[in-house]
């Protein structure tokens, strides 16, 4: 089985260094902020960077590129100032990943804050539909995380992204992401080897597997169902290395980028490590 497998990269001086960053390592597919993660805004992309980034992509042997948005966004944000910022960044982000020719924009669906589950979910959809309304004929899909569930989030269920899709107007610009330490924390149990049947075709009956074009690799340091997002190293946590073999030797996901956020330092070698287990998995 050949799988596209690689992490999240730092991006230094320009955004063009996360190519350099994920091809040093060895990366078939990165995961990047095309800006600073903890801002609203940043300033526009020049044209040189664009340009160093676009040729650096197409040298390099990294084949899947996802781009994560700020973590300042919420799609469903009660307070109406933050969710028009919300809003704005969020189109900002997918001008960004249009200009790089990032195929994908993940992002977590948002946190309700006490307005209830259904009402987020429709306000989720309708961010959704703002936004593409104004990047009408862009490439780049908006692909909604699975999350833990911890405190109000959404996106916990799979049944709660279908919501959202359904209500999103162009579901074409719609797919998904799967980390495996959040739907583990929500109470998918990927780790018994029947149990994870089960899981990946609830997610197929839900959601369709053809809408699932990013795994997030991630142990878990929490127990199934504990709803608290906390990543660990492959192998580490209460997943371990039962799940990620379910994951890495099912054929139906085999084409589907997987890409780790475990914990790292600048020299990304604890990447280099999971990847390393993540490969020994793998059934001759």
């Amino acid at each position: 089985m050949k799988h596209l497998l690689g992490a999240h990269v730092f991006v230094s001086g320009g955004v063009d260094s996360a190519i350099d960053g994920g091809e040093s390592l060895g990366f078939t597919a990165i995961q990047l902020f095309t800006k600073n993660n903890n801002r609203w805004f940043s300033k526009d992309l020049t044209e040189k960077e664009i340009n160093a980034f676009k040729e650096k992509k197409s040298k390099s042997g990294i084949k899947a590129i996802v781009s994560h948005d700020s973590y300042l966004i919420n799609l469903c944000a009660k307070d109406p100032e933050n969710l028009e910022k919300s809003r704005k960044s969020f189109l900002d982000e997918l001008k960004r990943c249009e200009l790089l020719e990032i195929p994908y924009l993940n992002f977590h669906p948002g946190s309700h804050g006490g307005q209830g589950e259904e009402e987020g979910l429709k306000i989720i959809a309708e961010s959704l539909n703002i936004a593409h309304e104004q990047t009408k004929g862009y490439k780049v899909k908006s692909m909604l995380e699975a999350t833990a569930g911890q405190g109000n989030a959404l996106g916990y269920r799979f049944e709660q992204l279908k919501k959202i899709i359904d209500m999103v107007d162009e579901k074409e610009r719609m797919c998904v992401c799967i980390d495996t330490a959040h739907i583990f924390a929500a109470g998918y149990n990927i780790k018994d080897p029947k149990e994870y049947k089960k899981v990946i075709k609830e997610f197929d009956d839900v959601i369709g597997l053809d809408l699932l074009n990013c795994i997030h690799m991630n142990d878990s340091k929490k127990e199934l169902g504990s709803r608290v997002d906390r990543h660990d190293h492959i192998g580490k946590g209460f997943i371990g290395k039962e799940g990620f073999t379910n994951i890495m030797n099912d054929k139906k996901l085999e084409k589907v980028p997987k890409i780790l956020e475990t914990p790292k330092g600048k020299e990304q070698k604890e990447d280099l490590e999971n990847i390393k287990t993540l490969l020994s998995l793998v059934k001759k």
